[in-house]
């Protein structure tokens, strides 16, 4: 890769990670921490979702993602409670050495027949720190997408695609 063309791929990273940032320093994504986020794919466009392991629409936002390599998504889980075992599920998947990889288990429900999840406390405690990031963020929807200064409440492709590019 000649240098201009470097440069230019660098430049293209630091906007998107400085309209990320942008996009986290309103008040209703002031208090992101990034480090406690479940990070999958490298794409110089970055994503934050709020997401529920049972949510139907969440679903099918985590399989339109896996064909987008253009995108860093910045998961957070946020189960409802109304997904009786959603909760169960994000403590196995924040329990994970690969988060990322039991993320794509789980959400491709190849795991909705398992009757038990194990977790260990830092899983628990990973959980407990998402679940706050996301009353910060006043989440009370999933999903629910952070990008380019824009809040998606929903899976609406049509959006998401209007603020990311196809």
């Amino acid at each position: 890769m000649n240098f201009a063309l470097f440069s230019a791929h660098w430049f293209r990273g630091m906007l998107a990670s400085v309209a990320l940032l942008c996009c986290c320093a309103g008040s209703a994504s002031a208090d992101l921490d990034f480090s406690k986020a479940i990070v999958i794919g490298s794409g110089p466009k970055k994503v934050v979702e709020f997401t529920d392991p049972d949510c139907p629409f969440c679903r099918k936002a985590a399989q339109y993602f896996e064909r987008r390599s253009d995108v860093t998504q910045y998961i957070f889980l946020y189960p409802l409670p109304r997904h009786l075992k959603a909760r169960e599920k994000s403590r196995f998947i924040l329990s994970q050495e690969n988060k990322a990889r039991a993320f794509h288990e789980v959400m491709s429900g190849r795991l909705d027949r398992q009757q038990f999840f194990d977790s260990t406390p830092a899983g628990d405690k990973l959980l407990e720190e998402q679940l706050d990031i996301a009353r910060k963020n006043r989440v009370s929807a999933t999903p629910t997408f952070m990008f380019f200064g824009r809040v998606i409440e929903g899976f609406n492709q049509k959006k998401i695609e209007e603020a990311l590019g196809r």
